[in-house]
C-alpha cells in the first residue's frame, strides 16, 4: 500500500469513499457526525489546495483518504473532562476513511489502512492528535488499537462534542 498527496484526479474516488462512509456511519449508530454536506467537495478542495490531503493507493486504486495538518487547531485549544498529554507541536489526523469492501464492510478496510497511515504520520512528527464523534466506535477502536489515548472532549466549530485523542511517538 502506498500513501501520496491527493491530486485532482482522485476527487471522484474520494467523494465516493465519503458517500460510502456516511452510509456506513448512519447504519452503525453514528448518523450525526457527517451530514449530507460534510465532508464535501469544498472541504476536499481546501485540503488539496493547502497540501493536507492524502490518499491510500492499493493496486493502483484509491482505497482511502485522510487529511493531515501540522500546527495548532483552534478547536483543540479548550479540552474538557481531561487534558492533552503534551504541549509539544502536533500534527492532526482528520477524515481518515476507507472505501467499503462490501455494503457495510468499511470497517475491515479501514482497520487495514489506519496503522499504515498512523505509522507514516508518526515518522513525520512526534506528537499526533485526533478526534471523533462519541458514536464513532470504529474510529475510536482504531485510534486506541494504534496507541492513541483518550484525553477528553473538544468541540467542533459548530459545537459538536468530540472525543479527543493524542499519540506520543516514543523513540
Amino acid at each position: 500500500m502506498e500513501i501520496r498527496k491527493t491530486t485532482a484526479n482522485d476527487i471522484d474516488a474520494i467523494m465516493d469513499i465519503f458517500a460510502s462512509a456516511k452510509c456506513y456511519m448512519k447504519a452503525n449508530g453514528n448518523a450525526s457526525q457527517w451530514d449530507d454536506n460534510y465532508p464535501g467537495r469544498n472541504t476536499l478542495d481546501n485540503d488539496i489546495a493547502n497540501g493536507n490531503s492524502y490518499v491510500f493507493i492499493d493496486n493502483g486504486e484509491v482505497v482511502g483518504t485522510f487529511a493531515f495538518i501540522c500546527g495548532e487547531d483552534e478547536t483543540y485549544r479548550v479540552i474538557e473532562n481531561g487534558a492533552w498529554r503534551s504541549d509539544a507541536p502536533y500534527g492532526i489526523v482528520h477524515r481518515l476513511v476507507a472505501e467499503c469492501i462490501d455494503e457495510l464492510g468499511i470497517e475491515g478496510k479501514t482497520i487495514g489502512i489506519a496503522p499504515v497511515g498512523c505509522s507514516v504520520l508518526a515518522a513525520k512528527v512526534s506528537y499526533l492528535r485526533a478526534d471523533t464523534h462519541e458514536n464513532n466506535r470504529t474510529m475510536q477502536s482504531l485510534l486506541e488499537a494504534y496507541g492513541f489515548q483518550k484525553c477528553g472532549t473538544i468541540h467542533s466549530f459548530d459545537g459538536l462534542a468530540l472525543v479527543a485523542y493524542d499519540y506520543i511517538v516514543h523513540s
